[in-house]
């Protein structure tokens, strides 16, 4: 009995210190979930574009560790905007900074998943790489899925879908509202153009 109180404070303790790093990789984890599918799709919708297909068509076929140095580029062409980003907040600039930090994160994630999707049966033949990925995986599965239990996660992952579905329908009801008034402005064309009696 004893030791359940003094391993009380403990476990208080435990969950203050930990919880906002809790908060911090939830977030982290949502908004890598949200982006990479959506941002996937916007790469490859941009990569179907005839100046990106042929780019595209030369990275899938890279040989192994010619798709590992194409994987890694991203990573080494947004250090310097990263950089930079450093350079706004030393220098008093913290929002610019913090835009910059946030536009390479979202362009990282585009092109990382992206090319990762045109690497990956290139990369996979790669041993020590086909390894670590699948450790990787591994570990990622268990930490997404013991932050993904936290209500935290769970109370945004709610939110989230809420105002995605609000985007959507606003987006629909946006493209109706545009296409009724592109059909009149037609109709309102076409009445002009017809001779009078």
């Amino acid at each position: 009995m004893k030791e359940r109180r003094n391993d009380s404070p403990f476990r208080l303790l435990k969950k203050l210190l930990t919880a906002p790093v809790v908060v911090v990789a939830a977030v982290i984890i949502l908004i890598e979930d949200w982006l990479w599918d959506d941002l996937a799709r916007l790469a490859a919708a941009i990569g179907r574009l005839p100046v990106f297909r042929a780019i595209e068509t030369g990275i899938t076929r890279l040989p192994p560790y010619g798709a590992l140095a194409c994987f890694g580029l991203p990573t080494v062409m947004l250090l310097p905007v990263k950089l930079a980003a450093l350079y706004f907040i030393s220098h008093g600039k913290p929002m610019l900074g913090l835009a910059t930090v946030i536009g390479a994160k979202v362009v990282g994630t585009a092109l990382v998943a992206r090319i990762f999707m045109l690497t990956r049966p290139s990369l996979m033949r790669i041993g020590w790489f086909a390894w670590v990925y699948e450790r990787f995986i591994a570990f990622k599965t268990r930490i997404y899925g013991g932050i993904k239990a936290t209500r935290i996660y769970r109370a945004a992952h709610i939110r989230f879908l809420g105002v995605r579905e609000s985007l959507k329908q606003w987006a629909r009801n946006r493209r109706s509202f545009l296409r009724k008034r592109w059909n009149a402005a037609l109709r309102l064309l076409r009445r002009r153009k017809e001779p009078l009696a």
